[in-house]
C-alpha cells in the first residue's frame, strides 16, 4: 500500500509533466498557425505581382519564410514565430508596393488616354 505522501508526490509530479507537455503542445499549434497566415500572405503578395513589382521586398519574406519553416521543423517555435511574423510584414509591404505601382500604371494611362482625347478635341475644333 502506498503512503499519502507518496501519492501526494506521484501526483505532482504527474501534473507537472502534464503541463510541461501542454505548454509544448501549445506553443507548437499557434505557431503553426502563424506560419501558415505569413505563407498566405506571401502568396498572395505573389498573386498581386510583388514578385515583378516589389522583387527585394518578395526576396525577404520568401527568404524568411525558409528559415521560419526551417525553425519550426526543428521545434524553435519563438524564432519560427519571429520569422513568420517578419515574413508576413515583408510580404505585405511587398504586396502594398505593387498595387501602387499597379496603380500608377494605370493612372499615368488615363492621363495619356486623356491627354489625347484632348488633342483630338483641340484639332476638332480647330478644323471647323
Amino acid at each position: 500500500m502506498t503512503t499519502p505522501m507518496y501519492t501526494s508526490t506521484s501526483l505532482a509530479l504527474c501534473a507537472a509533466a502534464l503541463a510541461v507537455l501542454a505548454g509544448c503542445s501549445s506553443l507548437k499549434t499557434p505557431v503553426t498557425a502563424d506560419v501558415a497566415v505569413s505563407n498566405a500572405a506571401v502568396d498572395n503578395a505573389a498573386g498581386a505581382g510583388a514578385a515583378e513589382l516589389a522583387p527585394e521586398e518578395m526576396k525577404s519574406a520568401r527568404d524568411k519564410m525558409m528559415r521560419a519553416n526551417q525553425a519550426l521543423a526543428a521545434k524553435d517555435y519563438k524564432l519560427a514565430r519571429d520569422l513568420a511574423d517578419q515574413a508576413q510584414v515583408d510580404a505585405k509591404l511587398a504586396q502594398s508596393k505593387a498595387n501602387s505601382a499597379k496603380a500608377t500604371q494605370a493612372s499615368d494611362a488615363l492621363n495619356a488616354d486623356i491627354r489625347a482625347m484632348r488633342e483630338e478635341l483641340d484639332r476638332a475644333n480647330t478644323n471647323k
